[in-house]
């Protein structure tokens, strides 16, 4: 095994399959509503990567609904997750999280959550209320969305936030050390470079952080990065490419850091590019990354041999 997978990690501690349940709480973001910024993230359209995106389901209904689906797809599932993804899922007030939250945590068949959400978006009250929950349900995460350590960069992809609030969200979350953390980054931005990734790699290995998903960019529609894409400011990556800087990145981080998702892909009527960030190519994409790994490998014990 080359790094710690996620679903490897729920599997030995629980016993069996853990399955997420994405859901839809019907959030918002502050760079959407106005009170940062308008528009949201120039990279996003939350239809094309979390399937309950803008529903009028219920949380309730999302949830029912999803365990039956896998339930009868996985026999062996021994639990699920919660995992609010869509947009920004601690960017209410903490009564009406409180509820939100409560419902999820309700069903015994659910072994905690895992809450998607921005740095500059958890008071000490938010923090507090989900530290709460693992109390009897030990399986809590905040996912936070870095993308980057570049200030610049958050600045072009329109975070409306930097990264100092990210560090601050990070250590003050640490002191409520029963919550787990995993942070969200971008490989590809507009304008980084391979130095600037590993920075961002390096930030992350300099703090308390239990998890990571690493995502190349792909640009989806009705996006601003569509537009830019179209007009050539966007340079997309090759997926060897993508190999390449992924096992770079992921060797910069500690050993027991959980991998929570390696690459990431859009449904093929949303994505614009590069081609290879769509489900049917996921699994070409893991063996290119796992291919990398094994040439590595091999390189490594050569050298030892000539040495």
């Amino acid at each position: 095994m080359y790094y710690r997978k996620f679903n490897d990690y729920l599997k030995e501690k629980y016993g069996g399959r853990i399955q997420k349940i994405a859901i839809d709480a019907g959030f918002t973001c502050p760079n959407r509503d106005g009170s940062k910024a308008s528009g949201g993230c120039t990279f996003c359209n939350n239809e094309s990567f979390s399937p309950y995106a803008m529903t009028k389901q219920t949380v309730k209904d999302q949830i029912e609904k999803s365990m039956e689906f896998y339930k009868n797809k996985f026999k062996n599932t021994k639990g699920f997750l919660a995992y609010f993804q869509a947009f920004t899922n601690t960017y209410a007030p903490v009564e009406k999280l409180r509820e939100v939250y409560d419902q999820a945590m309700s069903y015994p068949e659910i072994i905690g959550m895992s809450i998607g959400t921005r740095p500059d978006c958890v008071p000490e009250e938010v923090l507090d209320l989900i530290a709460s929950y693992t109390i009897e349900k030990p399986e809590i995460w905040i996912e936070y969305g870095l993308q980057t350590a570049h200030y610049k960069t958050l600045k072009k992809i329109n975070r409306a936030h930097g990264v100092s609030e990210f560090v601050d969200a990070v250590l003050r979350t640490k002191k409520r050390s029963s919550i787990k953390i995993c942070v969200h980054v971008i490989l590809g931005l507009p304008e980084e470079d391979y130095d600037d990734m590993m920075e961002t790699a390096k930030l992350i290995t300099a703090l308390p952080i239990d998890g990571v998903k690493i995502h190349p960019l792909h640009i989806v529609k009705h996006t601003a990065m569509e537009k830019q894409y179209h007009i050539g400011e966007i340079k997309e990556l090759d997926m060897k490419e993508y190999a390449k800087l992924a096992v770079d990145f992921l060797s910069y981080l500690p050993k027991d850091i959980i991998v929570h998702r390696i690459t990431g892909e859009a449904a093929e009527d949303e994505l614009v590019a590069p081609y290879w960030c769509s489900p049917k190519h996921k699994m070409e994409v893991l063996k290119a990354i796992e291919e990398e790994f094994q040439k590595r490998e091999r390189l490594e014990k050569l050298s030892l041999r000539v040495v």
